[in-house]
């Protein structure tokens, strides 16, 4: 990617739902959330850079079509800190990261693109503000504006940093995304018909206990509330979760929305291994460190 003088490059990680649990949604519509969320090696490169033959912010993303996240990211900076910024910021984006994958790529994207205008405002708002503005901007965002593995609870907006151990991870993307308000409203329906178990509360010690076990309680213990409403959107998730399984896999799971399937290893050569017996294409990253 082009890197122009001056310009604010930003890594914009992916995350996997290691756990997702999903209370009844609230009064808001939104639905409260208790996870781990594992920051990824996988990324997407932001570049955000001043346009002073423009008139207004422009967001470039070759390869993904209509709205995205970046462009109201900026416009919500711009709401936070009026006059902060210059007339025109222009963001283009190195996609690496699956698109409507569950991956978190819009949103790491988004709050990538919140550091850069915060590292080029006139007086920055930090860290605790800009957490404020994303979470206007979707759940996943916030956890983003620090990219780290976190404990992720309420509608996002509730980051507590984790420390997980060495793992590697198989990805197994699927060509067509599903979209995330889809997946919740089938969790919901789902839930309503009595075919989907109901989460009425929501418990972060478990969470935090499982955090710091080992790679192998950690794939034992994978486990996501929207995998349900995934599968009866796309059964054929789960002839990809049982050949994720047949590799030996310590755990493999949808992660997120979905329609990714993750399958969990200890080390990346084991999870390269896996990923070279598959039948499908698949992608192998690592949880990051730090």
């Amino acid at each position: 990617m082009r890197r122009p003088h001056g310009a604010v490059v930003e890594r914009a990680p992916a995350k996997a739902n290691l756990v997702l649990h999903v209370a009844p949604h609230r009064v808001d519509g939104l639905h409260p959330l208790c996870s781990i969320f594992a920051s990824l090696d996988l990324a997407d490169e932001v570049v955000v850079e001043v346009d002073g033959d423009a008139a207004h912010d422009a967001v470039l993303c070759p390869g993904v079509d209509g709205d995205n996240l970046a462009l109201s990211a900026l416009t919500a900076y711009r709401e936070a800190a009026p006059g902060a910024l210059p007339d025109a910021l222009r963001v283009t984006i190195d996609k690496q990261i699956p698109v409507a994958a569950g991956l978190g790529g819009g949103s790491a994207d988004a709050a990538a693109v919140l550091r850069a205008a915060d590292r080029l405002a006139d007086s920055a708002l930090g860290a605790q503000r800009l957490r404020a503005v994303a979470a206007t901007l979707g759940s996943d965002v916030p956890s983003q504006v620090e990219p780290r593995s976190s404990l992720v609870q309420g509608a996002g907006e509730l980051v507590e940093p984790l420390t997980l151990p060495p793992l590697a991870l198989v990805l197994v993307p699927r060509a067509t995304g599903l979209s995330t308000p889809a997946v919740y409203a089938e969790l919901d329906r789902l839930r309503a018909d009595g075919r989907a178990p109901s989460r009425e509360s929501l418990h972060p010690g478990p969470l935090r206990e499982l955090a710091a076990a080992d790679a192998a309680r950690l794939g034992a213990g994978l486990d996501n509330d929207l995998e349900v409403a995934a599968l009866s959107l796309a059964p054929e998730l789960a002839g990809t979760l049982e050949a994720l399984r047949a590799t030996g896999a310590l755990g493999a799971r949808i992660t997120g929305s979905g329609p990714t399937a993750i399958g969990l290893f200890s080390d990346r050569a084991s999870a390269a291994t896996a990923a070279r017996t598959m039948e499908l294409p698949a992608l192998v990253t690592e949880v990051r460190r730090g």
